[in-house]
């Protein structure tokens, strides 16, 4: 497949930079893309190579932008079972295990959601000039339950903009050690780099972190364990498990912000990602994907209840 070349005539009366009218003309790259390809060297005005996104054009002006074939990911793909929630040509919405990593880092070199949807996609169209699966939000590794790949770059770019604006509608389902503070609230709680940690993440000032909500209520009371509904507001790394401990209410079974032993049979934290609420590329209105507790987490539940009998 060779280069594909795009031109166009600028006729509007005010000026307007570069990469906001490419963008434009092309909606199914993101801006950032586009101003990549300002950078690279594949945009030219009146046959004079630019680099500059923020240039601005003038009326009459002749737009001529090379857009390179994809490039071969070096990820493999592999054959690994996904439960696919909704699949369309723009993206794919799975319910992914415990236990799956979700994007290629050192010590996860295969077997990750990125290895095992590249096997899924067969009509990947890529992601930033490269042919891989958009990642628009993470699930830990032991978390189970909702994430969204996106299959195009105008997929991906219609999402991220939904989750920056704080549109899409997050819901988990937590069991918690002990009980929270009070049966429903909110926790405001910036969140940052644990300094002694560095891989860990920590309730810090708002000077050393970036703001993070998460409202909460209460589902079922055991003895020494709460069930919450738990909304995280803002998508900060490890948010839910970090402002949970934070109230002296952590995770059950979350033994990096928990408890070292956990407090019933499980070899994973007890957070699963239930239900999603989104608008999708192409659509008007939200849906709403949901996925069941997985079988580990039930029982565990039905223990609990046992006991109270």
């Amino acid at each position: 497949m060779g280069d594909r070349i795009e031109k166009f005539i600028y006729s509007k009366s005010n000026q307007e930079r570069l990469d906001i009218f490419l963008t434009t003309c092309l909606p199914e790259f993101s801006r950032a893309r586009i101003q990549r390809l300002i950078k690279d060297g594949f945009v030219r005005i009146d046959n004079q190579t630019v680099t500059k996104g923020g240039l601005y054009l003038e009326v009459g002006e002749s737009i001529e932008i090379i857009i390179p074939p994809r490039i071969s990911s070096d990820l493999v793909a592999e054959n690994i079972p996904l439960e696919i929630v909704f699949e369309n040509s723009d993206l794919v919405v799975v319910n992914k295990p415990a236990g799956m990593v979700v994007h290629p880092s050192p010590g996860h070199n295969n077997g990750t959601l990125v290895h095992a949807a590249l096997g899924h996609i067969p009509d990947l169209e890529g992601i930033g000039g490269e042919e891989r699966p958009g990642i628009v939000h993470r699930l830990d590794k032991d978390t189970s339950g909702l994430i969204v790949i996106a299959k195009n770059e105008r997929a991906h770019h219609w999402l991220q903009e939904q989750f920056k604006s704080r549109l899409v509608d997050k819901k988990y389902i937590a069991l918690v050690d002990g009980q929270p503070p009070t049966p429903t609230g909110r926790v405001e709680a910036p969140i940052g780099r644990n300094t002694t940690h560095r891989k860990l993440m920590a309730v810090v000032s708002i000077e050393k972190g970036r703001e993070a909500i998460t409202e909460y209520s209460t589902l079922e009371k055991f003895p020494e364990h709460t069930l919450l509904d738990v909304h995280p507001k803002t998508g900060r790394t490890h948010q839910i498990r970090v402002h949970l401990a934070f109230l002296g209410c952590p995770v059950t079974a979350d033994m990096v912000y928990g408890k070292r032993k956990p407090t019933v049979e499980l070899d994973r934290h007890f957070l699963h990602a239930s239900r999603l609420r989104i608008i999708i590329p192409g659509e008007e209105r939200t849906r709403i994907f949901e996925a069941p507790l997985p079988h580990e987490l039930s029982l565990v539940l039905e223990q609990l209840r046992n006991r109270k009998e």
